[in-house]
């Protein structure tokens, strides 16, 4: 027997005995995949099983796609609401590529000279330049620091990145298939390498000498949500994302990632319902045969879970406690951030469009965040300014700033009286570092923090990134692609393996079109 695809419906050839050729005895209909949430992951999802030959139907309850990738308008400022970091545009452009399509007709994007500038309270500044040379050069001529320490450093980083891509990244650590190839088995043995059993800040303290430089690497676990202090060194590996694969700005903002990809998707004949928010998944003898939502029950053969897997389940599958997985579901939840969108009626030559204001006792900060469960009164504060490289963002002679700083998931918090003394601390520390009181200068003002995350991402307690990675174990204990217990339910996104962020959202994307199969 031969199956054969054309186009929009497939059919089943059988051979006839004594006769030359084939029959065509009856056409099989399309099959269909719902895809919950219009999140990126969500997105590439849809595009990926478009271009398999599923008809696509995407639900998500906002009036607009992108999830946390989406954007804030306000009195002639615009602000990429959420990820504002854009590293391997490679797994974008595949995306476009899959489909036949040009990227460039679709997205484009320039690679970024300067990743960060990072500015400390002895009034010492850091410029993080995306050559390693020269970013190693800096680090020494500012803090005396030897550049060889840092080349080693990026080195160790892409080593892990080496052992740990292929197998823990891009491919499903819940089949055994995964573990039967060659190269899972030569990452195997090189395990001790990716230096799991210590903490990340206990490796960088050992290959530094300098607290700043220290911190500086410290820095990179908040990228998911996690504590430098308790996160494994295996998270050395992010450096080697901006330093080694580049950090780049997308020309449209960070929003036209979205954009472009809810373009892609349509013209692949995906079908986006916005303002629809999915009821339930409708389980019938451990098959997942579609979802209901608006009184309607919607059919399908294929279901993905682009919401977070806590309400995934406590929403949407409360009707079947069985198949909770309840240890997944109880475990450390990642930090999740406090932002303020503001309008500045001033441009600052100093500033770049990646900023970090670091604290001066680190550790004191996320001790705050983890065990007291509130904000420091001296956050590390991250500022991103679009209007740096896309001018038309803010009013002429103003800039747009996204102004960030990490705070607790949700757990009940007067977040009200938080969000005012973090307003107040966070003016503070900007003015005295820029040498400028910034209050005047704030005229248009928006706040997203763990309650609104929450609402309008189903984010479980506001937790950017599902899970924290503040164990060893994290990558093994994230929420599977698969249901292990469902046929035909499949997860993608931030709360699933391999993680949060753009890279790996797009990366669980491609893992579930792979399982699928």
């Amino acid at each position: 027997m031969v199956r054969q695809a054309h186009h929009d419906i497939m059919f089943i050839l059988f051979p006839l005995q004594g006769v030359r050729g084939f029959l065509y005895l009856y056409p099989m209909p399309q099959q269909k995949a719902v895809i919950i949430g219009a999140g990126i992951a969500g997105i590439a999802t849809a595009i990926r099983l478009a271009v398999k030959g599923y008809t696509v139907k995407v639900y998500d309850a906002n009036s607009y796609p992108g999830g946390k990738l989406s954007q804030i308008e306000q009195h002639g400022y615009r602000f990429d609401a959420g990820p504002s970091l854009f590293t391997m545009p490679q797994y974008v452009d595949e995306l476009f590529t899959l489909a036949g399509k040009n990227p460039a007709d679709y997205f484009t994007y320039q690679k970024l000279d300067m990743v960060c500038k990072y500015f400390y309270e002895d009034s010492s500044r850091i410029n993080a330049y995306a050559d390693t040379k020269k970013f190693a050069e800096e680090i020494e001529n500012k803090t005396g620091e030897p550049a060889a320490s840092v080349v080693k450093h990026l080195a160790n980083s892409r080593d892990i990145y080496s052992i740990t891509n292929h197998v823990f990244l891009e491919r499903s650590l819940h089949k055994l298939k995964t573990y039967l190839r060659w190269d899972t088995l030569r990452s195997i043995f090189r395990f001790p390498k990716i230096d799991p059993f210590r903490t990340m800040h206990k490796a960088n303290a050992t290959s530094f000498k300098d607290v700043r430089v220290v911190q500086l690497f410290d820095r990179y676990a908040t990228y998911n949500g996690s504590d430098p202090y308790q996160a494994p060194a295996t998270l050395n590996v992010i450096p080697h994302l901006e330093h080694h694969f580049g950090a780049y700005f997308p020309d449209g903002g960070m929003y036209s990632i979205t954009q472009s990809l809810v373009k892609l998707a349509e013209e692949l004949g995906v079908n986006f319902r916005y303002n629809y928010p999915v009821d339930e998944i409708v389980v019938i003898n451990g098959l997942a045969k579609g979802i209901r939502a608006k009184g309607e029950n919607i059919l399908a053969d294929v279901v993905v879970s682009n919401m977070d897997v806590w309400f995934t389940y406590n929403r949407l599958l409360s009707k079947h406690p069985q198949l909770h997985p309840k240890k997944t579901l109880n475990q450390e939840r990642s930090s999740s951030a406090l932002i303020f969108y503001w309008g500045i009626k001033k441009q600052f030559p100093v500033l770049d469009l990646h900023n970090i204001f670091f604290s001066a006792d680190y550790k004191a900060e996320f001790e705050h965040i983890w065990k007291q469960q509130d904000i420091y009164t001296d956050p590390t504060v991250y500022l991103n300014i679009s209007s740096k490289l896309k001018p038309n963002d803010a009013p002429a002679e103003c800039e747009n700033w996204f102004v960030m700083i990490n705070v607790p998931a949700n757990n009940g918090q007067d977040w009200d009286k938080l969000i005012a003394d973090a307003r107040k601390n966070i003016i503070a520390k900007l003015s005295r570092l820029l040498g400028e009181n910034i209050g005047p200068l704030i005229v248009n003002e928006s706040i997203l923090d763990p309650r609104s995350i929450e609402s309008k991402t189903s984010s479980y307690k506001g937790s950017i990134y599902g899970t924290s990675s503040n164990n060893q174990f994290a990558a093994f204990l994230r929420h599977a692609n698969q249901s292990s217990k469902v046929q035909g339910l499949y997860f993608c996104g931030g709360s699933v393996h391999p993680g949060g962020g753009i890279p790996l959202c797009l990366l669980s994307a491609k893992i579930v079109s792979e399982v699928v199969d």
